[in-house]
């Protein structure tokens, strides 16, 4: 996908003059580097020291060291997926070669790739993905937990393969900081795990190749931050990349500064991107996961190093980590909200293993959890790794000074997230919150109002996903879509409107009228409002009834007559059965059949929709670069300027 001189000019539009300053001087120093062979410092007498504490490999479950080795022998015989792609090729991998597309980056100064160019590039999340080598990261701690010197020899043979295929500042890895941050910090963990083998020095700190590389992305990172409308989850993981680096690599004559400017930056970025009820501001659940993931990194290499970290880098931290505890539903699922692309900051773990409980359980080891706070029976490799550098003070007694939740939170009040909770697992997610993070909002999808409704765990209202970013404007635009979420559409158009795959240029402003959610109550109510098509205020009020199971949605359109579409999207596991206006819809969880009423409202014409792609409507992604057909129960009729539309779900035994 080219970027038109449009987008361009509607990007510009939602800078500020401090941003626009800013990218101008980046365009310089791109310019200038084109043409600099800068010196690489001199490094003699290095020592790695970041090494993990004795016994901490110990602390390891069975059953998580298990299933880590099981993945690290599958990566051994060269199979691995990446965003719903097979690949068997990851014995000796081509690091520019996309198997989607079957194109292979070109060569070239790095800044002139054209890496959003799918036609001449490939699809560039499956070249990038190997290449932020977290796949070699599982295979070293193979390595820690069992001394199969198998594992060791391979990341040592993928590693130089990468650093010899990809000079400093050449081809498509050197475009984008989020790629530079994360590489560094796996290659941190890779050099802490591989410790115990005699070839680990030889690798890193006595290789003049690995120095290079190590200074190099370092350099790159402290040159070209993320600036203003782009200072989302991207700059987190540039600034726990670095500030990682410079801490265990700690090397070279900038690495004080780069350490200490870092730091700062992590401070200041993890406040701006976290809400103070602890949600991350892009209102999309995986960026939470993935930039609480960074940050726990980063905190821990900081204690290892004994760097002092400001208390309020660990106060969001804590924050984030209740607030994941607060939106999970009994299975520990989070919500699936805005843009999610699968990403993870420090992966350890096999198949299996489960992400949100690895974070609750990290939460817990680092700061304690609270009465409230759901069962995490799953295990995981990297908990108690994290947990050994993490310096004993950050739990109990010498936790950050706040107050946190004495029960559990039902409404976030500054992120407009409010959850419903009703017996046998009954979870609602109401959606009134922002429409994004910053100017641009890149991660938001166009679903005010939009409500997420599960059963135990399963998805019966379903919130559609992402399915991908570059290269598919069609599904890139149905997926972020208003008729895409459970919510309504009115005038045949988005709330709000889109300038680019990640550029919003109006965004619908949304605020809730009434939160009365807490888990006691007998009835838990949700009202909230939204602007985004003009001339009209689109007014949902959601009721739970907690003894008759029962799920009321009413929708209210005010202002000028239009056409709407109300949509209720399904989850894959869901079948519907649709006579007239009234929907059976039934499933199985663990063997036993379930099944709820969905009565629609009558003022409507309604049909089924599945897995339609002219245009797109009926999917579900269960993660980027996969999706399936599913279900989509659509009204479709009009609004006079005073039209009211009564759904109600109800839930059987």
């Amino acid at each position: 996908m080219t970027m038109s001189a449009g987008w361009y000019l509607r990007r510009l539009s939602r800078m500020g003059p401090r941003e626009v300053g800013g990218r101008v001087g980046d365009t310089v120093r791109r310019r200038r580097w084109r043409s600099a062979r800068p010196a690489v410092p001199r490094v003699t007498g290095a020592r790695f020291t970041a090494v993990l504490p004795a016994g901490a490999l110990d602390a390891v479950p069975p059953d998580a060291a298990k299933r880590l080795v099981a993945e690290a022998d599958r990566l051994m015989a060269g199979h691995a997926e990446f965003f719903g792609v097979v690949r068997d090729d990851l014995v000796s991998p081509d690091w520019w070669h996309d198997p989607k597309t079957g194109r292979r980056a070109p060569w070239g100064y790095a800044f002139d790739v054209p890496y959003r160019d799918e036609e001449a590039v490939g699809d560039i999340k499956q070249i990038w993905e190997p290449s932020r080598h977290q796949y070699l990261t599982v295979l070293a701690a193979a390595y820690a937990l069992t001394g199969d010197e198998r594992y060791a020899e391979r990341v040592a043979a993928h590693l130089r393969s990468w650093w010899a295929a990809n000079a400093p500042l050449r081809g498509v890895h050197w475009t984008s900081g989020i790629e530079l941050g994360i590489r560094l910090l796996s290659w941190v963990w890779v050099r802490r795990l591989l410790d115990g083998w005699p070839g680990a020095a030889g690798l890193f700190e006595d290789n003049p190749v690995a120095l290079r590389q190590i200074w190099h992305h370092q350099r790159w990172l402290a040159a070209f931050p993320s600036r203003g409308s782009s200072a989302n989850n991207h700059v987190i993981a540039e600034t726990a990349g670095q500030f990682a680096a410079a801490c265990a690599f700690g090397w070279f004559p900038a690495s004080a500064r780069w350490r200490a400017d870092a730091l700062r930056s992590l401070d200041r970025q993890l406040r701006a991107n976290t809400f103070r009820s602890g949600l991350n501001r892009e209102l999309a659940t995986e960026y939470h996961g993935l930039v609480l993931e960074l940050g726990l990194a980063a905190l821990a290499e900081a204690d290892r190093a004994g760097v002092p970290v400001p208390a309020t880098v660990r106060l969001v931290l804590l924050r984030m980590t209740d607030a994941l505890a607060a939106v999970v539903d009994d299975r520990l699922r989070p919500p699936r909200q805005g843009d999610a692309d699968d990403g993870h900051g420090l992966v350890l773990d096999g198949a299996g293993t489960d992400r949100w409980g690895s974070l609750l359980a990290t939460g817990d080891a680092v700061f304690g959890r609270l009465p409230w706070w759901p069962e995490v029976t799953g295990t995981d490799v990297r908990t108690p790794l994290l947990a050994a550098l993490v310096r004993p003070y950050a739990k109990g007694g010498g936790a950050p000074a706040v107050r946190r939740p004495a029960s559990r939170p039902a409404h976030f009040a500054d992120a407009g997230m409010t959850v419903l909770r009703g017996p046998g697992g009954i979870w609602c997610r109401c959606d009134g919150g922002p429409h994004g993070f910053l100017s641009i909002a890149a991660h938001a999808h166009a679903d005010a109002l939009s409500v997420e409704v599960r059963h135990d765990g399963v998805d019966v209202l379903a919130d559609p996903g992402t399915y991908c970013y570059h290269g598919q404007p069609e599904w890139r635009g149905y997926f972020r879509s208003t008729l895409a979420h459970n919510t309504l559409q009115w005038g045949g158009a988005d709330q709000s409107l889109s300038g680019g795959p990640f550029l919003w240029t109006r965004h619908a402003r949304t605020r809730v009228l009434v939160a009365d959610a807490a888990d006691d109550r007998a009835v838990a109510r949700w009202c909230a409002e939204h602007d985004g098509y003009p001339g009209v205020v689109h007014r949902r009020r959601v009721e739970l009834t907690a003894a008759r199971r029962e799920l009321r949605v009413v929708d209210e359109v005010h202002g000028e007559p239009g056409a709407v579409r109300l949509a209720f999207h399904l989850g894959p596991a869901v079948t519907a059965e649709l006579v007239e206006n009234r929907a059976l819809l039934r499933w199985s969880r663990d063997g036993e059949e379930r099944s709820a009423e969905l009565d629609l409202p009558g003022e409507l014409s309604w049909r089924a929709h599945r897995g339609e792609s002219g245009p797109p409507l009926g999917w579900y992604s269960a993660g980027f670069g996969r999706k399936e057909p599913a279900t989509a129960l659509v009204g479709s009729g009009s609004a006079d300027g005073a039209a009211g539309f009564t759904t109600v779900l109800r839930f059987h035994g």
